[in-house]
């Protein structure tokens, strides 16, 4: 049976979830399990089991079992699976927006997009046989030729957040598996309905047995995958604590590693920004997805008479915002992923009010009395104030003031140690190109809160967002995904 809202509603009772093996359906051998609850409700939707070792060499032997054939397939032939994926992914996209509202709470509109987005990335790879093509020289010298020519890396984990459940796994299983490897997937134990669906429609799609592969689990299933002997690259999005960890502990034991990490994203209002439209856009950048993205805008500086024109606008358009469930209509701000992710909020707004900052509008305790839910949370605040430089991942965004443009990059070059995303609203194409090259983080925004590449791009972040040479999607992901040989040839 498909895994959907509807067949979730269906059950009698919530189901444990199974792990996806060399083509099957198998329970997992641990008795382990966490319950996965619709973070709007509280109602479980069904258990997760946390594999163990057995489950996860299980997942890498058959990887290993089906790396060689499927590397062996002419990417013509792989691109036909894609094209196939693609399809099935079009087919059900309704159905996949609603599941990631109903696991991760998002509203319909951000699942929506986020699923249109994870599709993209299919769309990409199925250009395989052009993004795959190597390089050649004839005549490097007298009578010899040189060419580059790309193979496939072997196996690939994938272990995946729960703030987007549907697009990051597909950030990876595409493109790994339109580059000739067998590819494992590790979602979040808190979001694993998404991606057991992902898994089903590869099924459907005709993928061969051992291609694809799901590990349901948390640390001891990630431990397994990252020192794995029979693993060959990770790819790995979370905070920027474990990140660094995955990326240290899976680079010891010999594999390439992209590990994607956390962010503390400024956003930049310009005297002469345009209200009307950076106002609700800078509102959906910090309170949309519960500013539960690694790219949400999570301190905002406004310059010289930008104070005055937008702060009263900003807190009048944030009174506007509806919290609920993400599928009732009329609501654009869902929860946030869990109870103790609300109190984590909690704590580090009251560490930032304790150390100075001035409350413009208190969201805690607000919204519907079941749920995980915090209500769009505004301060001002001083540069060296906690919530200037620690990720919050919660609807909260803080306020500083710049004099100038000068000032306010500064300011974001002094207080923030990751390098994921900024933006900047001006009318002013001097003040953007100024900011293009002097912000210290890899994607960049002008009148556009939420940074993100298409598909055809990297995930370009930096410093501590980032660890590792090549990043998610783009060309960054075929060179990830695939290894070189350069042959120098003389024939007698």
């Amino acid at each position: 049976m498909a895994t959907t809202v509807e067949s979730l509603a269906a059950q009698s009772a919530p189901a444990t979830l199974k792990n996806y093996i060399n083509g099957q359906w198998a329970a997992s051998t641990s008795n382990e399990r966490l319950v996965v609850p619709n973070p709007a409700t509280e109602a479980p939707l069904a258990y997760v089991p946390l594999s163990n070792a057995a489950d996860v060499q299980a997942a890498v032997d058959a990887a290993r079992a089906a790396a060689y054939e499927w590397g062996e397939m002419p990417p013509p032939e792989r691109a036909g699976y894609l094209f196939k994926l693609r399809e099935a992914m079009l087919d059900n996209r309704e159905a996949l927006a609603k599941l990631v509202t109903t696991e991760n709470g998002k509203v319909l509109s951000d699942a929506t997009g986020e699923v249109r987005r994870g599709i993209e990335v299919v769309d990409f790879a199925c250009g395989a046989p052009t993004l795959l093509m190597g390089q050649n020289l004839d005549q490097v010298s007298r009578g010899i030729d040189s060419e580059m020519v790309r193979f496939p890396v072997g196996v690939v984990a994938g272990i995946t957040p729960f703030n987007f459940p549907f697009m990051v796994p597909m950030w990876m299983l595409p493109l790994a598996i339109a580059c000739g490897n067998s590819f494992i997937l590790k979602p979040s134990e808190r979001t694993p309905l998404s991606s057991q669906r992902i898994i089903e429609i590869c099924e459907e799609a005709g993928i061969p047995a051992g291609v694809v592969g799901l590990v349901h689990g948390a640390v001891e299933t990630v431990t397994g995958l990252i020192t794995n002997p029979g693993v060959d690259a990770i790819s790995f999005v979370g905070s920027e604590r474990v990140a660094r960890i995955v990326y240290e502990t899976a680079a010891k034991s010999g594999k390439r590693v992209q590990a994607l990490g956390g962010a503390k994203n400024h956003i930049i209002a310009m005297p002469d920004a345009v209200l009307d439209q950076s106002v609700p856009n800078i509102a959906e950048s910090a309170f949309g997805n519960a500013g539960q993205r690694c790219l949400a805008g999570s301190v905002l500086t406004l310059v010289g008479e930008a104070r005055e024109r937008m702060l009263p606008r900003l807190l009048e358009h944030a009174d506007t915002i509806k919290m609920g469930f993400g599928l009732d209509a009329g609501v654009s701000l869902g929860p946030v992923i869990r109870g103790e992710a609300r109190e984590r909020i909690h704590t580090l707004v009251d560490q930032g009010v304790a150390a100075g900052a001035k409350m413009l509008r208190d969201g805690r305790g607000t919204g519907p009395e079941k749920g995980y839910f915090v209500g769009p949370t505004l301060l001002e605040i001083a540069p060296t104030s906690p919530l200037a430089r620690e990720e919050v991942f919660g609807p909260v965004l803080s306020i500083l003031y710049a004099k100038d443009l000068d000032e306010a990059l500064r300011l974001m070059a002094e207080t923030n140690e990751y390098g994921n995303a900024a933006s900047i609203y001006t009318a002013s194409g001097s003040a953007a190109r100024e900011f293009k090259r002097k912000a210290t983080s890899g994607m960049l925004g002008v009148n556009v809160g939420v940074a993100a590449p298409m598909a055809f791009f990297p995930f370009s972040g930096r410093r501590k967002s980032f660890f590792g040479d090549l990043h998610a999607t783009g060309r960054d992901g075929v060179e990830f995904y695939t290894t070189k040989k350069v042959i120098t040839a003389r024939w007698f």
